[in-house]
């Protein structure tokens, strides 16, 4: 075999390496920062969990339209506990934001599994479907600007997630309505 034959296999071999290694680092970003796994696995309680995924959803939002000079006060403030906004493309922080909705569900799904009857998973779902509401509208004309197949392929997983939820909160019976302190005064009297 020439000694050109063997640098050309070589080189189309060592493409092929690093064109495999870069998909495969795309597909496996953490769509959580370190902070944000850690405020997770710290938070056991259902509904303050969905919470934490809701603010690392918005962290995401507002990283791409760009922090405005409400939000900087606000930033600085959770820059302590949250860290820095995260970073990447725009196709990067859409697909983050569907992964943060797909845990919020595995995370319900499992409470669920374990205790159907537990009081804070209908708390929990219609907090996360009024988020995944939120989320829709605001990316909707994003959406419509949509460049390219990574970009497209986000959305869509956003929407499948956003269209889960909605659905799941839509099967729950209305929120039993509390009684006011001052009612149950009235009926001990």
């Amino acid at each position: 075999m020439k000694p050109q034959n063997v640098l050309s296999k070589l080189a189309l071999v060592l493409s092929i390496i690093a064109i495999v290694i870069t998909a495969d680092a795309q597909e496996h970003r953490d769509h959580l920062t370190p902070l944000e796994q850690d405020l997770v696995k710290d938070t056991q309680i259902l509904d303050k969990r969905i919470e934490v995924f809701i603010k690392a959803a918005d962290r995401r939002l507002l990283a791409l339209k760009g922090p405005d000079a409400a939000a900087a006060k606000q930033l600085k403030k959770d820059l302590e506990k949250w860290g820095e906004l995260p970073t990447g493309s725009r196709a990067d922080l859409i697909r983050d934001v569907a992964k943060i909705l797909d845990e919020a569900i595995t995370n319900i799904d499992d409470v669920s599994s374990r205790d159907e009857r537990n009081p804070l998973i209908p708390k929990a779902l219609r907090k996360l479907a009024a988020e995944a509401n939120i989320i829709v509208e605001r990316l909707r004309p994003l959406q419509a600007e949509a460049k390219g197949e990574a970009e497209l392929a986000s959305f869509e997983e956003l929407m499948e997630n956003a269209e889960s939820i909605m659905q799941a909160a839509n099967k729950l019976p209305p929120p039993a309505k509390k009684e006011k302190k001052n009612d149950k005064a009235r009926n001990t009297n």
